[in-house]
């Protein structure tokens, strides 16, 4: 593409040079009809005998062909045709701009009383117009000719140019797409290092939790049963905790290096907003979210199905944990052959405006010990973030001016 841009620069360059010589060589005629125009009309307007003027003194070019007209068109004088046989030339274009600006020429035109074709010349006076032609000959073409040999050290310098440009920027190509692919690399492990560290820091709260109940139990402490059953449950549910941890982190690192290897199917996102009302149906009443569902139409997408789910499920289990509220709206905004749009809110508090920006961060917690007591990984809205990237699509997160959370997220058809 580039080499074609400068090329096409190239060529409009060629052929402005080729028009301005040409230009250039035509002005430089006239120039000398000119200036034998304006001594012949000297001599005519004076009243002197112009045929003497003509036959003694010395013409720019050979063959001129010379014609004394009148400001009205008549043609009084003519060295090569009989005025008898001439018609008005006041529409000629030579002698109409002359009429209009002084002086004028006309490059190639065919004249009508023998049928060559002249390099015309006028030039106005007070009281008539001297007009010079030259006939088109071999020595007029190649005097008017552009310098090729100018045009073609251009065409050889340009196409050595492109020739060390093409392979300058192939290699420069090459020498961008290695830095970009060592940045690249050095941004995934970083973020692999930052993951690793969170992860680190993650597990140590519910390790160090198991290993204090456990040392409890194990220390031969004389424990009443609600004591060790309630050490038992602390365990239990620190242990749930770092199975969720590991099921995210393993779903996320799937996502980001072996997305080709998962599954896709027919997907119908109806059926998976259904399941999850019906599973709002069963929660305990203080807990449970309303759900409205506002889809006008069957949506089916070619995705993954756990994927697509875990898209749902934990922006419901968000609103659930985290909004304070006690409605959720899902909501079809486009459905076309190439991509769904759906709007997901709640009509809880919402968050500070500084913090919308990290909320798919991964651990980014708005309220960290709230978010660690329920049970919470981090993790929920990354895996949110990542599963509609793999779809094709992108998501958002804004407040609502009634109060919640607005997600608008894009899920490519295929």
């Amino acid at each position: 593409m580039l080499l074609a841009f400068s090329w096409a620069i190239v060529l409009c360059f060629i052929g402005f040079q080729y028009t301005r010589e040409k230009q250039y060589k035509s002005d430089f005629i006239n120039a000398q009809l000119q200036l034998y125009n304006k001594n012949l009309l000297e001599t005519v307007e004076e009243g002197l005998p112009y045929e003497d003027y003509i036959a003694d003194y010395a013409k720019p070019f050979d063959e001129l062909r010379i014609s004394i007209i009148t400001l009205t068109g008549a043609v009084i004088y003519d060295n090569i045709i009989s005025v008898d046989s001439l018609d008005n030339h006041s529409m000629r274009p030579e002698i109409a701009t002359a009429l209009s600006k002084g002086s004028g020429y006309h490059i190639g035109r065919l004249s009508a009383s023998d049928g060559r074709e002249y390099f015309y010349s006028a030039t106005r006076g007070e009281r008539a117009i001297v007009r010079t032609a030259i006939p088109y000959s071999a020595s007029l073409s190649e005097l008017l000719e552009a310098d090729w040999t100018f045009l073609i050290v251009m065409i050889i310098i340009s196409l050595t140019m492109s020739i060390l440009a093409y392979f300058t920027t192939r290699r420069l190509g090459k020498d961008i797409e290695k830095v970009n692919s060592y940045k690249a690399e050095q941004e995934r492990a970083k973020i692999k290092r930052q993951l690793t560290n969170n992860i680190n820091h993650e597990l140590k709260t519910p390790v160090a939790s198991i290993q204090v109940c456990l040392e409890t139990l194990l220390s031969g402490i004389d424990l009443s049963d609600e004591k060790r059953q309630e050490l038992i449950e602390r365990c239990y549910t620190n242990n749930e905790r770092l199975r969720r941890l590991l099921a995210d982190v393993s779903l996320i690192t799937r996502m980001e290096d072996g997305g080709q290897f998962i599954s896709r199917e027919a997907v119908t996102i109806n059926n998976i907003i259904d399941e999850i009302a019906d599973e709002l149906e069963i929660m305990p009443e203080e807990e449970r979210l309303t759900l409205h569902s506002d889809f006008n139409e069957t949506v089916v997408i070619d995705g993954n199905l756990s994927l697509v789910g875990s898209i749902f499920r934990n922006l419901t289990e968000n609103a659930i944990n985290y909004s304070g509220g006690k409605n959720i709206f899902i909501k079809l905004i486009e459905n076309n052959l190439e991509q769904c749009r759906i709007i997901f809110e709640d009509d809880g508090k919402g968050v500070e405006d500084e913090q919308l920006s990290r909320l798919f961060e991964r651990f980014y917690r708005v309220d960290k010990g709230r978010s660690r007591k329920l049970g919470g990984t981090g993790l929920g809205l990354a895996i949110v973030k990542h599963a509609v990237q793999f779809h094709g699509g992108t998501i958002s997160v804004s407040n609502r001016p009634e109060g919640g959370l607005r997600f608008d997220f894009i899920l490519k058809k295929k």
